[in-house]
C-alpha cells in the first residue's frame, strides 16, 4: 500500500510483504471514501472494513453508519487502532472471516487482496457473508500503472519506494523483482469472483491523491493532482493507480 506518513513500522520485512495502513486522514483518503459512498450508500448500513489496519477508514466510515467493524491480520494494527479510539476492531485472517452467512451490506477492502495469502478465497469469504443485494468494494493495484509503489527486492534486498516500469515487465521478471505484493489487470481481478454469486456493478481506475506532492507543491501540487485526476475521464483511466471494483451479491 502506497504510504501516506512516516511511521515506526513504515519499512522493513513485514511492511514489504503486507504494505501499511493509512496512517492519517487526507485528501486521498477522503476521496476514495466519497467514491465508495457514492457507488453504494453506505447510510445504516452494516459494513466491514475487511483489512482495517488500525481503523482509519474504519472511523471515517462513522460519517454515515453506526454499524461497521473492522478486520485485520496484524495484531499489533488492531491494538494500535483501538488505543487511538477506534472500537470494534479484531484480529482475523480475510480468507476465514469470523462471520455468519449474510451478515454485512458492504464489505470493503482497501488495498489489501495484493498482500493476503490466497486473494481468491479471500473474495469466496466476502460473498459468503454479504445478505442478498450487499455489496463489495475493493481497491487494489492496477497492472497498468507506471509504478510499483511497494518497493522491490534486487540481489535479496528490499528497496523501497514506487519503482517505474516494473509492472510492466513480462511476469516472470516483475514477479522476480516483486515476489511480495501481487498487481491486478481488469480481468483478472474480476475473475477472482468466478463460482460466487456475485455481478459487477462498477469497474473502474483511479489515480493517486498526490498528497505529498501538493504539501510539497501548494497550489502549483493541486494544479498536476487535478490534471491527472482528470484522466480518470479519459481512456487513459486505464493507467491509474488502483482498480475499484463494486460487485453485489445477486
Amino acid at each position: 500500500m502506497p504510504i501516506n506518513t512516516p511511521h515506526p513500522q513504515v519499512d522493513g520485512p513485514k511492511a514489504a510483504t503486507r504494505g501499511n495502513p493509512s496512517f492519517v486522514w487526507r485528501e486521498g483518503q477522503e476521496r476514495r471514501l466519497a467514491m465508495l459512498n457514492a457507488a453504494v450508500s453506505l447510510t445504516d448500513r452494516r459494513v466491514l472494513v475487511d483489512g482495517c489496519g488500525i481503523g482509519t477508514y474504519v472511523r471515517g466510515i462513522r460519517r454515515f453508519t453506526n454499524h461497521v467493524m473492522g478486520l485485520d491480520i496484524e495484531v499489533e494494527r488492531v491494538i494500535e487502532g483501538r488505543q487511538r479510539g477506534v472500537g470494534n476492531l479484531l484480529a482475523a485472517v480475510c480468507e476465514r472471516l469470523p462471520f455468519p452467512d449474510h451478515s454485512f451490506d458492504v464489505v470493503f477492502s482497501h488495498e489489501v487482496l495484493e498482500h493476503v495469502q490466497d486473494d481468491r478465497k479471500a473474495c469466496q469469504e466476502m460473498a459468503r457473508v454479504l445478505r442478498p443485494g450487499g455489496h463489495a468494494a475493493i481497491y487494489v493495484p492496477n497492472r497498468l500503472y507506471l509504478f510499483e509503489t511497494h518497493g522491490i527486492y534486487w540481489r535479496g534486498r528490499y528497496y523501497f519506494g514506487n519503482k517505474p516500469f516494473v509492472n510492466w515487465l513480462p511476469d516472470p521478471w516483475r514477479n522476480r523483482l516483486a515476489p511480495h505484493v501481487r498487481v491486478y489487470t481488469a480481468a483478472g481481478l474480476r475473475g477472482l469472483f468466478d463460482g460466487t454469486p456475485m455481478r459487477v456493478v462498477l469497474h473502474t481506475q483511479v489515480y493517486p491523491g498526490f498528497d505529498n506532492v501538493v504539501a510539497r507543491l501548494g497550489t502549483a501540487g493541486k494544479a498536476l493532482r487535478g490534471a491527472i485526476q482528470a484522466l480518470e475521464s479519459s481512456p487513459l483511466s486505464a493507467f491509474g493507480l488502483s482498480h475499484f471494483l463494486v460487485m453485489e451479491r445477486t
